[in-house]
């Protein structure tokens, strides 16, 4: 009778839904299509989906099947994850675990801030989810842990200080066991870096730097006798991809500051506005790339590196592929971080080209007279607004929500007061381009990485986009307006094939999922983020919402 007992109390055990997400599931996300662990869809973050279930000869019967308020009127910029039919949804006010079936609460945990914290708080990313724990960063340069059943909080590090200019918008991810989180504040004279806790524990175990110390590689690229690498920005507000094959994490590093190149001599300024590959047990740098040197213009490198498989020249190469802020889309061997391929694909005018020998974009005059004193139009103030792009793997397409608006600045009277960490001191006097509302200021865009050739490209009128790109196997490509349509488009042609107007505005990145056998498609609605708020908050009214749609069933009559 014990032996019994034992042997049912094992095989409940067994049955229960489990709470504990393994390196394995992780590394695997994407081949479970009823679980969505992490931002983009998968470690190699390529905001694709193989589901078909929703495809082009029936997306005319999506329909909204539940819609849950996020309490919050600051933005929704993160992606919710999902498992074992619960979602996960965290913006700057509130961590939320949603029924997945029903949009029915589970559980809501506030956000605690430090009181004087003047950052409005927001959240990029995702809510990311491992060994049943729940991990996010808040404004405050706060690092936490969550209990996914509860909602209880685990643990709780501080990271930063606000008061220096520090503040964390990024969400963190969990590679090879280790959560690694980065940092905002670059135009606040702070200086990068990106920290690796244990995910048990919440114990640091390693801090590496964005700029080097003296003595260190890569502080010949910055000003001997000066303290100018105390201040040098490298942010890392946005978050990393990870190949758990080679076990490297690659992340994207903000602009140099300040803007004005004299305090730091005109040099290259390592490691900013570059891709890390880093090996995430220890932090250590085992490759690099530059995509701007000298970035005098906010230009960053902060997006996602996109991991992909791909033929080039006729051999397989493992690549990453990144839609640069500052115009250019690259193409990297993610093996030794060596350029392949890098083609504008937005307007641009302060480089030409980028040379394929030594990486380096070749300039035209803007720098030049941008340095004398002049005040310059720089194409693009922007790329694309800091949200994820997607590959499609079965053409090897990639689509962008890009930008098409001029930055315009000019050389700041030099400072009365020397530089001080958490002070802003960009160096610069910028100003708003006169815009019309009929102007086309952005695009949705489907273009060849490799080639740099654009299949299509569809103008975005009166205001750009902020929506990331999901694409998916039935053919579609799912995205979102400033004024609040949730859209798919054609992938072969970018025609917009259905739509749905939300509450607000469409700022982040959907994902799709089955739940008993069923397709949905889930996007968070409210507008959020800096540029988002400058050009629709006068157009799109705030307030945050999680909505999800599915497939309107098919009924036969029976007359």
């Amino acid at each position: 009778m014990k032996n019994i007992l034992i042997f049912a109390a094992l095989l409940s055990f067994l049955a229960a839904p489990a709470l504990s997400q393994t390196t394995e599931e992780l590394n695997n996300d994407g081949k479970n299509t009823e679980n969505v662990l992490t931002q983009s869809m998968g470690y190699n973050r390529k905001s694709y989906s193989p589901l078909n279930q929703i495809n082009k000869s029936n997306i005319e019967r999506l329909v909204p099947i539940w819609n849950a308020s996020t309490m919050n009127e600051l933005g929704e910029l993160a992606q919710p994850t999902i498992y074992n039919g619960v979602m996960y949804v965290i913006n700057g006010k509130w961590s939320f675990a949603i029924d997945v079936e029903t949009g029915r609460q589970i559980w809501r945990t506030p956000v605690k801030l430090e009181p004087g914290i003047k950052h409005v708080p927001f959240n990029r990313g995702a809510a990311i989810i491992y060994n049943g724990k729940l991990f996010r960063v808040t404004i405050d340069n706060h690092v936490l842990a969550l209990d996914m059943k509860t909602g209880k909080e685990l643990w709780n590090q501080r990271f930063a200080d606000w008061k220096e200019g520090y503040y964390a918008t990024g969400g963190p991810i969990v590679a090879n066991g280790v959560l690694i989180s980065g940092v905002s504040g670059g135009e606040s004279t702070t200086r990068g870096f990106l920290d690796g806790w244990d995910p048990d524990t919440g114990k640091k175990l390693w801090r590496r730097y964005t700029i080097p110390a003296p003595g260190e590689p890569g502080s010949e690229t910055w000003p001997k006798n000066s303290d100018a690498w105390k201040y040098g920005g490298g942010p890392t507000w946005r978050s990393g991809s990870y190949d758990p094959e080679l076990d490297l994490v690659y992340w994207g590093t903000g602009n140099a500051e300040p803007y004005d190149p004299r305090p730091r001599e005109g040099l290259d300024s390592l490691f900013t506005s570059s891709v890390l590959a880093i090996r995430p047990k220890t932090g250590e740098v085992f490759c690099y790339f530059q995509y701007t040197p000298n970035d005098l213009y906010d230009v960053d490198g902060n997006d996602e590196q996109l991991l992909a498989d791909i033929q080039v020249d006729g051999r397989p190469r493992k690549v990453m592929i990144q839609a640069n802020k500052n115009g250019f889309m690259y193409v990297l061997d993610r093996t030794n971080c060596k350029l392949i391929a890098a083609h504008p694909y937005v307007k641009v005018n302060w480089a030409t080209h980028i040379d394929l020998q030594t990486g380096r974009p070749v300039l035209t005059d803007v720098q030049q007279r941008f340095r004398a004193g002049e005040e310059v139009e720089i194409w693009p103030s922007r790329g694309t607004n800091a949200v994820p792009i997607a590959l499609n793997p079965e053409t090897g397409i990639i689509y962008a929500s890009t930008w098409q608006v001029p930055r315009i600045q000019k050389l700041a009277p030099p400072p009365k007061k020397p530089q001080a960490i958490g002070q802003t001191s960009t160096g610069i006097v910028a100003r708003e381009p006169k815009m019309k509302p009929d102007d086309v200021l952005g695009h949705f865009l489907a273009i060849n990485p490799l080639t740099g050739e654009k299949k299509w490209e569809i103008p975005l009128v009166g205001l750009p986009s902020s929506a990331g790109m999901l694409a998916t196997g039935g053919g579609l490509v799912f995205t979102g307006k400033m004024t609040g349509e949730f859209i798919a488009l054609d992938v072969d042609t970018g025609k917009t094939l259905w739509q749905f107007k939300t509450g607000s505005s469409v700022n982040s990145t959907a994902i799709t999922y089955t739940h008993n056998g069923r397709q949905y498609v889930t996007v968070a609605s409210g507008l959020g983020g800096a540029l988002a708020t400058r050009y629709g908050a006068a157009k799109v009214p705030a307030g945050g919402s999680i909505w999800t749609f599915a497939l309107f069933p098919v009924t036969t009559s029976t007359r």
